[in-house]
Formats: C-alpha cells, sequence, structure tokens
C-alpha cells in the first residue's frame, strides 16, 4: 500500500491576506476545480474554514460516475497553513496541507503537498500510472491557471 505524494507550488503577486481569504472559503473551490469533473459542494458551508469542519461535495472522477467526498478541516493557522482529510470518498487515505508564505513586495507563495494511497490494494496501484496520476496533474494545472487568472502571475 504504497503513499504517493504530489507536490505543486506557485506564486502570485497577491498578499498572503488574499490568497488565504480566497483559499479558506469553501465555497470557492468550485472556481479552481476542472469543469468536466462536475464538482459541487453539497453541504452548507460558512465563509471561513475551521478545524473540525466537515465538507461534503460531490464530484465525478472517472467516467462521469458521480462520487461523494467528505472532508474534515483539521488544522487551521490563519493565514498561513490548513490541512484536509478525507473522510469518505475514492481514496484510502487523502492528506492535504495547504501552505501561503508572505513573499517580498506583496508577492505569495502558494503550496500544496498532498499524500494519498489508492484503495483496493495492489488492484488499485495498477490504476496509479494510468489514470489517477495524470488526472491529478491536471486538476492541479487546472487550478494553477485558474488562480492565476484570480490573482496574476504565472503558475
Amino acid at each position: 500500500m504504497p503513499i504517493h505524494t504530489l507536490l505543486h507550488s506557485q506564486v502570485v503577486p497577491a498578499p498572503v491576506g488574499a490568497c488565504w481569504a480566497f483559499f479558506s472559503n469553501p465555497r470557492n473551490l468550485a472556481q479552481i476545480t476542472p469543469p468536466g469533473l462536475d464538482f459541487q459542494v453539497l453541504s452548507e458551508v460558512p465563509p471561513e474554514i475551521y478545524p473540525g469542519m466537515v465538507i461534503e461535495y460531490r464530484v465525478r472522477p472517472l467516467l462521469g460516475v458521480p462520487v461523494t467526498w467528505l472532508t474534515e478541516i483539521t488544522h487551521v493557522e490563519a493565514p498561513h497553513r490548513f490541512v484536509d482529510e478525507q473522510r469518505v470518498g475514492p481514496y484510502a487515505v487523502w492528506h492535504h496541507e495547504h501552505f501561503f508564505t508572505a513573499l517580498d513586495a506583496g508577492r505569495t507563495e502558494i503550496r500544496d503537498l498532498v499524500h494519498y494511497v489508492l484503495p483496493f490494494g495492489w488492484l488499485g496501484e495498477i490504476a496509479h500510472p494510468f489514470p489517477v496520476a495524470p488526472q491529478l496533474e491536471k486538476i492541479f494545472a487546472f487550478r494553477a491557471k485558474a488562480v492565476a487568472a484570480r490573482f496574476g502571475g504565472l503558475c
């Protein structure tokens, strides 16, 4: 049961507070998710995350089949870091850390560190090289472009 790691980083010309305000609002998730996934937040959510918050989503990651994804926000260190962990969903384990680091001249580095384990043991591992890993790369590439469009800058 290998643990996979995905790391993504980008710098945007916006202060850390503005980046935090956008990413800590679960209502903004659909804006940075590829439309083909038909991502929808199903639960009522406040405009800012907090530790212990549970969010229910629906996503269609494979062949248009709807999947329920239940996430718990486990750690919040505003405005620099938060962690979400899947409680119900397509992965055996999903641990996603979001980091926001203030740089010089009002720029912010946004980093994502994801550790995940596929379901179904060795059988699930067969799906990692295709389609799981390429799909995750596409999702984070879309997100980088959406964030760059929102805040300016290169992904």
